[in-house]
């Protein structure tokens, strides 16, 4: 029998995630069956998303959430011992099952894969930049936005996960980057390391008077993390025929009624802009053509990152809350 520890979904949330919401529990796994594998955690992930979808979980399930983990034991044959694989396999150490019927928490069908080989990098980066974050970037920004040399890009959250990643990306493409972030720290970062033209912490700068200095002809492509009034704002200072990608709405999620925000149809209208939410599961079919490359631009110098660190399984509660509060930079990850 293989001993198990899990966090479940223990109440609801109400406003901002509490360690009260969460209860750490003990199981006895079963023997493995016919087509089945024993992953052991390596690396969990914690993301925004599982603020956004909690609504969705049962209070005593597993919580959600992906992992980096090791093949112990398996009777399936695409999986064999000492391997590495990611898959949506909860808040856990272990996880015994048939990989081919686990399910991704947007209830599309998405297997747990091997993880490619990173050519000496970290496992951990297949919650990140070569992971989900990574791959949520690569195609949000370039197969919704198409940003052009010399175009304007915004983004917001942009010292976050995936934030990080499309303004790298983007200055790839040889687009002028404007970030916005959430503490001086951050923008430095932005700034020094990550070679944004402009970033702003929008706690002590509005986003228009930030967007007259940086951006006085407008902005050509937005991606959005944060979404409320300041994702208003930026859209009325779009260019026409301008592009916004819709990726998250992190300033909404811990509200318990929908906030009031400016309307945005008149500038949809009269500027003929095109606005698109997505899911990167939508790209399942192209999913190692993302990593590949963002791999290669790591490799190239060209796509930095950094990841928030917390060691021990038993604080996980703290670092999501953490991460949802800002105080992480980059991927947060739970090394077990």
């Amino acid at each position: 029998m293989v001993k198990n520890r899990k966090f479940i979904y223990a109440k609801p949330f109400e406003g901002e995630p509490k360690v009260s919401n969460f209860k750490l529990v003990e199981e006895e796994l079963p023997a493995l069956k016919d087509n089945e594998v024993h992953f052991e955690a390596v690396a969990i992930s914690v993301d925004p998303y599982m603020r956004a979808i909690a609504s969705y979980i049962k209070p005593g399930a597993t919580m959600i959430g992906s992992q980096v983990a090791k093949v112990v034991e398996s009777k399936h044959p695409n999986f064999k011992p000492g391997q590495l694989a990611v898959g949506q396999f909860g808040w856990q150490t272990n996880y015994i099952g048939d990989p081919d019927l686990v399910m991704s928490p947007f209830g599309s069908k998405e297997p747990p894969h091997l993880l490619p080989d990173f050519q000496g990098l970290s496992p951990s980066l297949g919650l990140g930049v070569l992971g989900m974050p990574g791959n949520t970037a690569y195609f949000g920004l370039l197969d919704l936005c198409k940003p052009k040399p010399g175009e304007v890009v915004v983004v917001t959250a942009a010292a976050g996960a995936v934030g990080s990643l499309v303004g790298q990306i983007a200055k790839i493409k040889g687009c002028k980057v404007i970030g916005f972030a959430g503490s001086d720290d951050k923008v430095e970062w932005l700034k020094k390391d990550l070679n944004f033209d402009y970033a702003f912490n929008y706690k002590k700068i509005d986003v228009l008077e930030a967007l007259k200095q940086a951006a006085p002809d407008g902005v050509d492509c937005y991606f959005d993390n944060v979404g409320g009034v300041m994702a208003s704002k930026i859209i009325s200072c779009m260019r026409n025929f301008g592009r916004i990608a819709c990726c998250g709405a992190i300033s909404t999620y811990n509200d318990d009624t929908p906030p009031d925000a400016p309307a945005v149809q008149i500038y949809m209208i009269m500027k003929q802009l095109k606005m698109e939410g997505f899911l990167a599961q939508r790209w399942a079919d192209r999913w190692f053509e993302g990593i590949k490359q963002n791999v290669q631009w790591v490799k190239e110098g060209k796509l930095k990152y950094k990841e928030t660190v917390t060691k021990g399984f038993e604080k996980m509660p703290e670092a999501f809350i953490c991460m949802l509060k800002g105080d992480s930079t980059g991927k947060a990850v739970i090394m077990v």
